[in-house]
């Protein structure tokens, strides 16, 4: 998917839609978080007290990606901001040392998927 360069909106829908559903469905997974995501939390020491953050940022993220479908220049925008919130949770997996199936599947499958999704957004 390539960006129109005079208006910023992805020539396909498709890849951006992928990564909100994704998203939406973390968020509601961790409504109620099942044993492997507050293993995760847990794991990396991320307060129980923040956690509906997390849940907030990706509904925000999944809003955007829908968004930028039509809206110049969003949807290049919340590509580039997942790929840093999963940067930053890779961080915080290996400042905790917690480098377990979590890391590998979880963690580094989601940022391999949004720096596809943010390539496919910006390439020509």
């Amino acid at each position: 998917m390539s960006l129109s360069p005079e208006t910023l909106v992805p020539d396909l829908w498709w890849p951006p839609a992928v990564l909100a559903l994704v998203l939406l469905a973390d968020a509601a997974l961790s409504l109620r978080p099942p044993a492997f995501i507050r293993d995760c939390f847990d794991g990396v020491g991320f307060p129980r007290e923040w956690w509906w953050t997390l849940i907030v940022v990706k509904v925000l993220a999944a809003a955007g990606l829908v968004a930028g479908i039509w809206v110049p220049g969003l949807a290049l925008a919340a590509a580039t901001g997942v790929v840093v919130y999963f940067l930053c949770a890779v961080a915080a997996h290996i400042r905790a040392r917690f480098l377990g199936q979590a890391f590998w599947l979880n963690c580094l499958g989601m940022l391999a998927l949004s720096i596809a999704v943010l390539l496919l957004t910006v390439a020509a």
